[in-house]
């Protein structure tokens, strides 16, 4: 690293962070600009028409969706059957980081969804080693990068030669993956420092991560819910005229929806299980060093599929995977869902979720995904 790049990150003037989220500042801190008093969500159809006419999703916010009560009660039933899987899948990964990153490491969660995972891994890592680990959550936006400003302030905190381990919930075909790999390029030539583009998962539905606790398309419990599984905060916002040169990427933070707030009960509650996975995890976490997996973007090979199957020109309006249907369903403005198989007991909320928007539902055989949402084109009205 020459002289000139040290000195251009020490000089940095970054606006420092500000406490944002309901989750304990021991658990995570958010590297944001506050924006909560200002208006950013648009409608469903508002907002998707001006995505597709070329407005970029980062600048304005979907309007949050306000669950049901059967919805909620989904969500509490499926954590109850699969908080010890999700314990499993978080512990493993954990592991696996500890193995190839050792334990003087900085976690980097990608907001939004990355976050509770960073949490549990963070935890898990604090309760087997006994390490408190810096974690972070940090702005990535496809089509713009990651939050340079979040990446400097980590270097100025914890020095340019901790490791920094990324971490995000799921990956669907792979595109905040080839995100990272591009920032990571650009600060290398920027700065001389190379970060590791690994990004660390809890399911890799894609098969576009080497670090993962599954890589099964099932449903994680916080892909159900919005902000209030993930600590009160939107999804992440970059707005020249509300971003300056010295701030973070922003976010809100809904401070209203605090009675609704299940963030803190969703990371409990997994890490209740971690004792009981330990030493299962340490096994997967061996294999998977001993014998490591194959990245070989399967999920994007699917999307090409869909693509041709039903004529769809932008790539973009394919979300595949349980946790992106999901979003679909909840933000977007949904053509159809296609799944592998009726019976896939991963998809009740999904299902639901369809029924409850009037969405048509199709079987598309042979998926490495349980589902795909598609969006409606609002240029070809979806046919």
């Amino acid at each position: 690293m020459n002289l000139p790049a040290m000195e251009s990150i020490i000089k940095k003037q970054i606006k420092p962070p500000e406490p944002m989220g309901s989750y304990d500042p021991s658990d995570v801190i958010f590297l944001l600009k506050d924006l909560s008093n200002i208006s950013l969500e648009k409608e469903t159809g508002e907002r998707e028409h001006a995505i597709q006419s070329g407005v970029h999703y980062s600048e304005m916010l979907p309007v949050e969706y306000h669950p049901s009560d059967e919805y909620i009660e989904l969500f509490h039933e499926t954590l109850a059957q699969s908080a010890e899987k999700v314990a499993r899948a978080a512990a493993t990964v954990a592991e696996i980081i500890v193995r190839k990153r050792g334990l003087n490491t900085v976690l980097v969660s990608l907001a939004r969804a990355g976050t509770p995972i960073g949490i549990l891994v963070k935890r898990y890592i604090s309760m087997k080693y006994n390490v408190d680990l810096p974690h972070y959550s940090i702005s990535i936006i496809r089509g713009k990068g990651i939050d340079k400003n979040a990446i400097l302030y980590i270097w100025q905190q914890h020095g340019v030669d901790m490791p920094i381990q990324f971490i995000d919930g799921w990956t669907g075909k792979g595109a905040i993956r080839k995100v990272l790999v591009d920032a990571c390029d650009s600060l290398d030539q920027r700065y001389g420092i190379r970060l590791n583009d690994n990004l660390a998962v809890l399911a890799d539905p894609g098969h576009c991560s080497d670090t993962y606790g599954t890589r099964e398309d099932y449903l994680i419990p916080s892909a159900c819910l919005n902000s209030t599984v993930s600590g009160l905060m939107s999804r992440t916002v970059l707005r020249d005229d509300l971003i300056g040169p010295n701030d973070f990427h922003g976010a809100k933070w809904y401070k209203e929806w605090a009675s609704s707030d299940l963030s803190t009960m969703y990371v409990d509650k997994i890490s209740e299980y971690f004792t009981k996975v330990e030493t299962e995890a340490s096994l997967q976490a061996e294999d998977a060093l001993a014998d490591p997996p194959e990245v070989t973007w399967q999920g994007m090979k699917d999307i090409q599929s869909i693509q041709q199957a039903f004529d769809i020109q932008d790539v973009n309006l394919i979300k595949p995977g349980i946790g992106e249907t999901t979003r679909v369903l909840l933000r977007r403005v949904p053509w159809k869902i296609l799944i592998d198989r009726p019976n896939n007991p991963n998809l009740k909320h999904i299902m639901l979720l369809a029924q409850d928007r009037g969405v048509p539902v199709e079987v598309f055989p042979g998926l490495s995904y349980s589902c795909c949402g598609i969006i409606r084109s609002v240029k070809e009205g979806g046919e």
